[in-house]
């Protein structure tokens, strides 16, 4: 099955026309040669950019030399007014500091205690589509998994389910963000000093203001609660409790309202993006969604998703086909030469995952939907040289673990007990903004199977 992408633009444009495609979609704004190309160059009046899919430059710019090679700015001044100083958007010692108090939240053991969460966000998910559809009705599959993945974030960051009133309000105001909010702004194209006003959009502006409100809101009561000793221990707790190995200091409550906000935006908006590409292409392919829901029947526990082969494979093909960061930028600190090209500094490094995990040279078939190509060899070698879906290296996400468990439990939550097919005309067509969504949606048909996997009562200590 060839699952839908991007028409490509025109191998030459103007740099005005190349700001508008990009502005409107990044993946329909790049050239097809993009596919087969080991390096690319692209000129404008203000900076040059350079798309590397060479594993040696991937190797040298995220694993072996990443500090020659730092997050580009002009990446985040679109994200700045929501995210802050998070770890995200920065770099050098204030990154490795932020690094060094987080990373440990998300180590394999603390991983576990977060299974639970996600098992009762998954029932919740379910309770609400299975009331949602009755006997069988259309639906919109981002909104679904928008939802469940906010509402792991919130339970596994707080201990609180989305019906929270902030945790709602929170939501709701994300997806108001997500909706005015361009990948770009113009200092992501021209070269700004930073007392020049960045013209965010009002309504952006308006709605970041109004999610950190409410973050801070949570990050004083979490505050409030370690003080008198009587916080969850959860993902926040442990965080806001770490100290830095090398100073002994913790993060401020104005530092976590910044690291939050990341976590909400990496681990709901991607994991909300991966996992609708997952449905739709389980929809498109009955047979791997069969496997899936027969691998699930029988499931009580959520620490059972390590025996989830399936459904994990199918999950991983969606990140490959659909890598919910569809590019990283890097800049050069140094003149470089790659690939006997002579590089200046300061040069924007754009890593293209979606490009890469759909390159020509290095996967067979790469447009397919093929789960089964990770149990081959040839694979396991792309996989080493050609899958980056959560980035690299030392500037990994350090959610990657956590993405791969909630994935394919939730996954394999929804099909057991509900059956996806696709509807006439309705082929989704994948843009990016934020992240790899569809232009108008997902729609699926969905009716609830009748095998006796619907019940979604309860939650466990997995």
């Amino acid at each position: 099955m060839i699952p839908p992408k991007p028409r490509s633009r025109p191998d030459r444009v103007s740099l005005w026309r190349y700001m508008a495609l990009f502005r409107r979609d990044i993946l329909s704004a790049q050239p097809e040669r993009l596919y087969s190309a080991w390096m690319a160059e692209f000129r404008t009046p203000f900076f040059r950019s350079y798309l590397a899919n060479d594993a040696d430059l991937l190797r040298m710019i995220l694993r072996d030399r990443p500090r020659d090679f730092p997050k580009s700015n002009r990446i985040g001044e679109g994200l700045r007014p929501l995210l802050g100083d998070a770890v995200f958007l920065t770099n050098g010692a204030t990154w490795e500091r932020q690094r060094r108090i987080i990373d440990p939240a998300f180590e394999r053991g603390h991983l576990a205690a977060s299974l639970p969460a996600m098992w009762d966000a998954g029932h919740a998910m379910l309770d609400r589509v299975l009331h949602r559809i009755g006997d069988g009705a259309e639906v919109e599959i981002e909104e679904i998994t928008s939802h469940a993945a906010a509402d792991v974030i919130f339970r596994t960051l707080f201990s609180i389910p989305i019906e929270d009133e902030i945790a709602s309000a929170v939501f709701h105001e994300f997806r108001a963000y997500q909706r005015s909010q361009p990948i770009l702004n113009l200092a992501a194209f021209l070269p700004l000093p930073r007392w020049v006003p960045r013209f965010h959009r009002a309504d952006t502006k308006r709605a970041a203001r109004t999610i950190r409100r409410l973050i801070r809101q949570l990050v004083a009561d979490r505050h409030r609660a370690i003080k008198a000793g009587t916080a969850p221990d959860d993902l926040s707790t442990r965080i806001m409790t770490t100290p830095d190995p090398e100073t002994g200091a913790c993060f401020t409550e104005a530092e976590m309202v910044d690291q939050v906000a990341i976590f909400f935006l990496a681990g709901h908006e991607t994991s909300a993006s991966a996992l609708a590409w997952a449905l739709y292409l389980c929809a498109e392919a009955p047979d791997w969604q069969e496997r899936i829901a027969a691998e699930a029947k029988g499931m009580t526990q959520a620490s059972e998703v390590k025996r989830l082969t399936t459904s994990r494979d199918v999950f991983r093909e969606a990140l490959r086909l659909y890598p919910p960061v569809p590019m990283m930028v890097r800049e050069t600190t140094k003149a470089e030469i790659f690939r006997k090209r002579s590089v200046p500094k300061g040069a924007q490094l754009v890593l293209s995952p979606w490009h890469l995990h759909r390159h020509k040279r290095l996967w067979d078939n790469p447009d397919a939907f093929d789960p089964a190509r990770w149990q081959t060899d040839a694979t396991r070698q792309s996989l080493r040289e050609a899958y980056i879906p959560f980035s690299a290296g030392p500037r990994v996400c350090p959610g990657a673990g956590f993405a791969m468990a909630e994935g394919p439990l939730l996954l394999s939550l929804m099909l057991r007990s509900v059956a996806l097919s696709p509807l006439p005309g309705k082929t989704p067509v994948p843009v990016a903004h934020l992240t790899v969504r569809a232009r108008d949606g997902i729609w699926l048909h969905a009716r609830p199977r009748r095998n006796g996997a619907t019940n979604t009562q309860g939650s466990q200590n997995g």
